[in-house]
């Protein structure tokens, strides 16, 4: 008996352990299977990633810049020269630097020089510098620079404002990261083995001072602060920043290959913009638009003024020269309209290039913000539309431009256009046509009633001929259908507009409950299209809406 029970025992430990041993391994191997997902997961991680978990404020240099090596060595050796490099350097940055302002100074300044000029105590340092691959043409090398600086310097300039007044301002608390590319090219067998350098601000990560008026307030003079603060910054921008390129020749050469080139255009409309901040106390702003690729200003571009309204519609076209897509983006500010006095900004906001296809018009809504370097501002300030066309050199041939009037000509008409170019005699070419509107149905209306319906009609509009129609009102309807269409004979396609406004009826008052504008772009490119609009300043609602264009362009005088 003792014998069985023994065995049973014996047989029930033994299990006991088998089991033990085998949700053990079990366990182990979930241990490691998990272990290896987590190291798996590491290996995955980006940068971003990275700095989710450790906070800005425990990221160092060295992660974020993985790629770039640092360079202790050069920021003691730095150090130890900087008072040498000061002295050697103020009098000749002060002489370059002078020029670039004075070219960029608003119009209300009526000059802009230094009085003092010095870098300080404090030497930059250089965070990372690596060796960019595949960035540069054969025959040349490429580094990357990363530089901070929160420098010291003593700089004064003079001013002078139109009116008489003299003020001397201090630029102090300079704070300061970028990146600098060099590009060292070409590769020649004489000693340095370089011909030129080209250098260039390739990446702006911050860049922040005050001006201070010595012995007074800056305040007291509205405007001149925010007038010489976007100087200095134009400046930078347009005179240092990628693409632009500061060449200096080490072998005397021809290096003019290694220039700014353009390399293609950017074609721009103005829409409209909507729900702009006011800035007037008596009635509302009076906004116009400033755009650029760069702030150079004869390639700065400006709309009209749209009094007393904010939600203008503006519709115009603007042309561009694009150096470097991959790089260069698009710039707008909306300021409010003072008349004599400074214009006041209502917001700013960019687009980058790199954004569009070439040949494919892009239409965006972009929101404004007040500053564009550092975002601390969350007010909404509205939103400002543009339509986009970017047409790299030598493939205009192949991209239909509604922008460019010359798109709808056959091969006769192109000649016969150039026939009369030559014989002295200005012509342009005008897009008229006939534009068919089917205003299908709408969705989704919000409520106008207090029985929960809405007797809903559409007044279309076409805002530069004038031309009014208006569909049938149909009761009781928050999903309307119409089907109606209408013919409008358009004179000036490439600047008319259509604006349809969705109204409720009532037989004591009517009220609106939103609208869509739209310019004939698509309608010039496709032809024939079909789409649904959400409804402008409304809750809620789309309208669905047939478009067919047939083309007749013919001649004017100008």
């Amino acid at each position: 008996m003792s014998f069985f029970t023994g065995l049973i025992i014996g047989l029930a430990i033994g299990l006991v352990l088998v089991i033990a041993y085998a949700r053990a391994h079990n366990a182990r191997s979930m241990r490691r299977s998990d272990l290896a997902k987590t190291v798996a997961a590491f290996a995955r991680m980006t940068v971003k990633d990275s700095k989710a978990i450790l906070g800005p404020e425990f990221y160092p240099p060295w992660v974020v810049f993985t790629q770039r090596q640092k360079l202790n060595w050069l920021n003691q050796h730095l150090k130890k020269l900087w008072p040498y490099i000061n002295e050697a350097t103020s009098d000749l940055i002060r002489s370059n630097v002078e020029p670039v302002l004075e070219q960029y100074r608003p119009v209300i300044l009526s000059s802009l020089k230094f009085s003092k000029l010095t870098l300080g105590t404090v030497a930059p340092q250089f965070t990372g510098v690596s060796i960019v691959e595949g960035e540069s043409e054969c025959r040349g090398v490429t580094l990357e620079l990363e530089i901070q600086w929160d420098g010291n310097p003593n700089i004064v300039l003079d001013v002078k404002t139109r009116v008489g007044v003299k003020l001397p301002i201090q630029v102090k608390n300079i704070g300061f990261t970028g990146v600098f590319r060099l590009i060292f090219k070409p590769l020649v067998d004489d000693f340095p083995c370089f011909g030129a350098v080209s250098f260039s601000l390739r990446e702006k990560k911050n860049l922040d001072f005050t001006l201070k008026v010595i012995g007074g307030d800056l305040s007291t003079l509205p405007g001149i602060s925010d007038a010489i603060e976007e100087t200095i910054r134009d400046a930078i921008e347009d005179s240092v920043a990628w693409p632009v390129r500061k060449i200096v020749p080490i072998i005397p050469g021809d290096y003019s290959d290694l220039e700014l080139k353009p390399v293609g255009r950017l074609e721009v409309k103005l829409v409209q913009a909507k729900d702009l901040s006011n800035k007037d106390m008596v009635g509302k702003s009076d906004p116009f638009a400033v755009l650029f690729i760069r702030p150079l200003r004869e390639k700065t571009k400006r709309s009209k003024t749209i009094n007393n309204q904010l939600n203008p519609i503006w519709n115009e076209h603007f042309e561009f020269i694009v150096e470097d897509s991959s790089t260069q983006h698009l710039t707008i500010r909306i300021f409010d309209d003072e008349g004599i006095q400074t214009s006041e900004l209502i917001g700013c906001s960019q687009t980058p290039l790199k954004d569009l296809e070439p040949g494919k018009v892009k239409n965006i809504w972009l929101k404004l913000v007040k500053d564009l370097e550092v975002q601390r501002d969350t007010k909404y300030r509205g939103e400002v539309q543009l339509e986009l066309l970017y047409c790299p050199f030598g493939t205009e041939s192949n991209i239909k431009n509604p922008f460019n009037p010359d798109y709808a000509l056959t091969s006769l008409e192109k000649a016969f256009k150039s026939g009369i170019a030559t014989q002295n005699q200005k012509k342009d070419v005008i897009v008229r046509g006939v534009l068919s509107v089917t205003v299908i149905s709408a969705e989704d209306l919000p409520i106008m009633d207090l029985l929960g319906k809405a007797d809903p009609y559409v007044i279309l509009t076409m805002k530069k001929s004038g031309t009014k129609v208006k569909t049938r009102v149909l009761n009781e309807n928050l999903n309307p259908i119409w089907n109606q269409t209408f013919d409008f004979v358009v004179e000036d396609a490439l600047h008319e507009m259509l604006i349809l406004e969705v109204w409720d009826h009532d037989t004591f008052v009517k009220e609106k409950i939103g609208r869509v504008i739209m310019t004939l772009t698509m309608a010039l490119l496709e032809g024939e299209f079909q789409d649904s609009f959400p409804l402008e300043n409304a809750k809620s609602g789309r309208l669905n809406l047939h478009f067919k264009w047939t083309p007749q362009p013919i001649f004017r005088d100008k």
